[in-house]
């Protein structure tokens, strides 16, 4: 067989061993492949199914459980959802004619594999998943997740992450206005680096990824193609970490944000000339998956000539160019009589083009090297009609035990004060400005909030002041201990996080890091998520709009927790109506929202303190959940509070330490109608970690009466505690602390390991 692998050789060569298993394919998997197409594959057809039907690319092991979600409603409370599951990114009808899109995916081996460029390039990943929907990007989150602070690989990982998301995240000038930072042995050397990227756009502007119309031209444009990232993603998210690192090193990819913030404003003025037809991103599994799934989303077939693909790298070989995940790359469907118009665009952006072929009559994506064609397959069979497992489920045999583990066989503290203390230093609650100051939250002039507030508030509309409020949330430990509750309340509190700015909650995507598929205890966690989020957006009336499965995120046989990362999006009106969420003058009111319940277990207390992982998650009351989200919206509105802070990590005794440490206002409080109305004592009144519950603050007794009035209007449990003052937190015949004291705690964890 000649370098060059034909189809006519592929014909007339059957029994040429090829490398299927090292390219991460099944043996029935390559035996499909050659059924499909009746003779065995060229090696760049090869290629092209290695990855696109790898588990990130093609879903197989997940689709079975996630077609769920398409049986949620599709309208929100202000229209129909404009995009689904199944494209680029959710869009989402946000009012005035405005609409935004948001997704969160992961990139975590990459990350693990080489922190910088593997965040880094996690960001220009889903950056551009927006940008193909026709929309400006606004703004970035990043859910992270590590090992023990402690651990040396903490230290190399962290830091590199981190600088990664900052420096390309800044360089291309998108505020960064929230996420999480989790610490948990489980994620020791399976780091999770998932990034949410949310942009807006009108109505009209909305493009899809689809590649009509027989003549249309093909357009690459954007960076060079080079040998960074070959098999990157597809095949490294695909695979499980053993104790040596990972299983395959692929070259992570290699981002440059300068070209990508040129690729978004040569993509914005092509949308605005109208010479776009459809348009895809080049991410995981790069051209093979930007052919293959626009192919498969049009009427018709495709013919490329991979020769005309501006290269780097000279020497790369057709399956490596295919298989390139070369960074700042787009591909468009450009009608003949608007090719002109299209070039002269990217001409005045210095961003190279080059038509690669057409969209052709029939069913075929064809590829030829330099006039000899070595791909001809039908596109749905590589992008769409992949391999569908259903594999075995099985409860864990160790989760009985676990949950019969409870926390209430620990011993309860002599000194409350201490403990708050102690959880403040502790490395999921402690201050996390070494990381966020390393972020630009306010470039751009539109982000109202960021962290460390409870979620990311970024205004649409500069004449109208309409916004959207973004959080994502997960505790793992929930999740461990029960996956279906654990995936419940993750939405419930993004959910609550979203609402407490007064916004009302729209839309969901969520990002699911799991362990090996292979796993049916793996496999039954997953199910019992998905099952979780399906019937709790079902009851809340909102739609998942997209995402992530991120599986094999296990270190040889032990699995992380199950981590269903989950992103609520709502809109604000006037994002001017948007309170702190921390004390902001003295003598305000303080009041709590909700009901407190003896929940302890998987909570932070346990965890931090005293290094258990045993018994329930906190009880999922979605109703409760909604009627304190209508509350918000009506109390925002109506202007009546003068700060909002939800209740979850480290219960209502962390949420007042921030409240007060965020406004440098102290308060006095008295726990006796909680203690009263809900019949628990000091102790679980504060560390509880009972959801649906919110501190609100009111600036007079007319405010409150109004206040009490809206919660009673909706069904909301409410208690006064006290007031704000001086600089101390006082809790009666409990503990008093200072604000300086509490900030020393909080402060100085991160920088004592990072420096």
């Amino acid at each position: 067989m000649s370098a060059l692998d034909t189809v006519d050789q592929a014909s007339q060569t059957p029994d040429v061993e090829q490398p299927w298993a090292d390219l991460g394919l099944k043996q029935d998997e390559y035996e499909r492949i050659v059924s499909i197409l009746e003779r065995r594959p060229t090696s760049a057809e090869l290629a092209m199914y290695s990855v696109m039907w790898s588990e990130h690319c093609s879903y197989k092991s997940s689709k079975v459980h996630l077609k769920r979600f398409g049986d949620l409603p599709s309208e929100t409370p202000l229209g129909k959802t404009l995009a689904g599951i199944g494209e680029n990114a959710g869009v989402i009808d946000i009012g005035q004619g405005w609409a935004v899109t948001f997704k969160v995916e992961s990139h975590n081996h990459p990350s693990y594999v080489e922190p910088y460029q593997g965040a880094a390039t996690g960001i220009g990943g889903i950056v551009r998943d927006i940008m193909a929907m026709g929309a400006r990007p606004i703004a970035v989150m990043d859910p992270l997740r590590f090992g023990a602070i402690d651990h040396p690989d903490t230290t190399r990982v962290l830091p590199g992450v981190v600088k990664g998301i900052g420096g390309y995240g800044n360089s291309l000038g998108l505020p960064n206005i929230g996420g999480e930072i989790v610490f948990d042995d489980c994620y020791q050397g399976n780091p999770l680096v998932n990034a949410l990227c949310v942009g807006s756009l009108r109505h009209e502007d909305l493009h899809l990824a689809n590649a009509t119309g027989a003549g249309n031209k093909i357009v690459l444009f954007g960076a060079k193609t080079g040998g960074d990232g070959i098999g990157g993603v597809s095949i490294l998210a695909s695979e499980t970490f053993d104790e040596g690192g990972p299983a395959k090193r692929p070259a992570v990819q290699v981002g440059d944000p300068f070209a990508e913030k040129v690729l978004i404003e040569c993509c914005l003025d092509l949308y605005a000339a109208g010479v776009v037809e459809g348009i895809q991103d080049l991410g995981g599994a790069g051209l093979s998956c930007a052919t293959s799934e626009l192919a498969s989303a049009g009427d018709g077939g495709m013919s490329i000539e991979l020769d005309r693909v501006p290269l780097r790298d000279s020497t790369l070989s057709p399956e490596e160019i295919l298989m390139s995940e070369s960074q700042e790359r787009m591909m468009a469907v450009v009608a003949p009589d608007k090719l002109d118009a299209f070039l002269e665009i990217t001409g005045r952006w210095d961003v190279e083009a080059a038509v690669l072929g057409e969209v052709t009559e029939g069913d075929r994506l064809v590829v030829t090297w330099h006039g000899q064609t070595i791909v001809d397959v039908p596109p749905r069979s590589v992008a769409h009609d992949g391999p569908v497992y259903d594999r075995p489920i099985a409860r864990p045999e160790w989760i009985d035990a676990v949950q019969a583990d409870s926390s209430s066989s620990l011993p309860r503290p002599a000194d409350l004060g201490a403990d708050l203390l102690a959880l403040l230093a502790s490395p999921n609650i402690c201050d996390k400005s070494w990381v966020t100051d390393q972020y630009d939250r306010y470039v751009l002039g539109n982000t109202k909030r960021a962290m460390p507030h409870d979620s990311g508030v970024v205004r649409v509309d500069e004449e109208s002041g309409l916004g959207v409020a973004l959080s994502t949330d997960c505790n793992g430990r929930f999740g461990r201990l029960d996956p279906y509750a654990g995936a419940q309340l993750a939405l419930a509190e993004s959910y609550r996080n979203v609402a407490t700015t007064g916004a009302l909650p729209l839309a969901v995507t969520d990002c699911l890091n799991f362990g090996s598929p292979e796993d049916p205890a793996v496999m039954w966690q997953f199910q019992q998520a998905i099952g979780g989020l399906f019937d709790a957006c079902l009851e809340l009336g909102i739609p998942v709009t997209g995402g992530n499965v991120s599986f094999y995120n296990q270190t040889g046989e032990t699995a992380i927790h199950p981590t269903p990362v989950v992103g609520v999006l709502g809109v604000i009106d006037d994002v001017a109506t948007v309170v702190s969420s921390g004390f902001e003058t003295k003598g305000e009111i303080v009041l709590l929202l909700g009901e407190t319940r003896d929940e302890l277990d998987g909570g932070e207390w346990a965890h931090a303190l005293h290094g258990h992982l045993g018994g329930l998650p906190p009880t999922v009351d979605l109703t409760a959940e909604k009627a304190l989200a209508d509350f918000f919206v009506d109390a925002v509105r109506r202007g009546v509070l003068s700060s909002s802070h939800d209740l979850s990590d480290g219960g209502l005794a962390v949420t007042l330490a921030e409240s007060a440490m965020t406004g440098g206002i102290g308060a006095s409080l008295d726990l006796s109608p909680v203690l009263d109305r809900d019949g628990v004592d000091a102790f679980t009144a504060l560390y509880s970690e009972s959801a649906a519950r919110a501190l609100v603050t009111v600036r007079s007794e007319a405010d409150l009466a109004t206040v009490v009035g809206i919660a009673e209007a909706h069904g909301v449990p409410i208690a006064r505690l006290g007031s704000t003052d001086g600089d101390r937190l006082k809790v009666k015949d409990v503990f008093e602390l200072s604000i300086e004291e509490m900030r020393t705690a909080h402060t100085g964890t991160m920088q004592r390991y990072f420096g």
